[in-house]
């Protein structure tokens, strides 16, 4: 992620957590909607940024066999999870931050990043850097969430928060994953980086499947940054915090399995 904080660091635990039940949960769907949009386009270098734990990297990996990969994010946890698992094929895990990228002009046919602009907190500078390590004519490929009543067990978990802290509730959920949709926001800041041409912005949904309720509660409340501001909060309620958000997601899904709607942008526009 972009910056170090309270808001985007995912320190050890929360990288763990996130693999395991937030990646199969919400990302891989979206992954690998992402890498299948780069597949029939003649890609030399791509460059991903905010990789996370590496969801997309190994989708991209599996599928453009023609293609150097290199996949960056500011968070040592998240690389560190992101390292220890398989690739398809050898890709290059660097450290970087999206506001300040170490390549040289015209680096890469692609940049693509999912799920991690609205982390950061100079969307047209990151969008910027982004286009100055494009060749001409290469793609800029990003996802952000859509808003968060668009997606049910996020919407769950947050109304939950409020529930459970009705003086300051945490609104982790819907300020940064769920703040940064709006169609009209997202082209500014893209003529602000200094892309001329218009972006396409495609609304895509998906299915969000668990087990249990309790996994997406655990998820979100333990797996992102949530888990911060409930701590400080109360330094104990994590556990009744999380426990809170299963039986609100209960209520609604059942039990379990569960499944409730996704939904993301996906945005591509070409540097000229």
């Amino acid at each position: 992620m972009p910056t170090p904080g309270a808001e985007n660091c995912f320190d050890t635990a929360v990288a763990a957590l996130y693999e395991r039940l937030l990646v199969p949960l919400i990302f891989a769907p979206y992954a690998q909607d992402l890498a299948a949009r780069l597949t029939a386009l003649p890609l030399r270098d791509v460059l991903e940024l905010a990789a996370g734990t590496g969801v997309v990297t190994r989708a991209l990996a599996a599928r453009l066999t023609h293609a150097d990969i290199v996949a960056t994010d500011l968070n040592p946890p998240m690389l560190a999870v992101a390292r220890a698992r398989r690739t398809a094929r050898p890709v290059t895990w660097r450290q970087a931050d999206a506001l300040a990228l170490p390549f040289a002009d015209g680096s890469f046919d692609a940049v693509l990043c999912q799920f991690g602009a609205m982390f950061f907190p100079d969307k047209p500078r990151a969008f910027a850097e982004a286009h100055r390590v494009l060749r001409p004519g290469g793609v800029l490929l990003f996802s952000v969430w859509d808003r968060i009543e668009t997606n049910d067990f996020a919407r769950r978990v947050h109304e939950a928060m409020a529930d459970l802290f009705p003086a300051d509730p945490p609104r982790f959920l819907a300020r940064l994953p769920h703040g940064y949709h709006a169609p009209d926001a997202i082209r500014r800041d893209l003529a602000r980086a200094g892309f001329a041409g218009a972006p396409t912005i495609e609304t895509v949904t998906a299915c969000s499947r668990a087990d249990t309720a309790g996994v997406p509660a655990l998820a979100y409340c333990q797996g992102t940054p949530l888990r911060g501001e409930i701590e400080a909060r109360d330094s104990a309620g994590l556990e009744r915090a999380t426990d809170r958000a299963a039986e609100a997601i209960a209520r609604d899904f059942g039990p379990g399995p569960v499944a409730g709607r996704i939904q993301a942008r996906v945005v591509s526009v070409a540097r000229r």
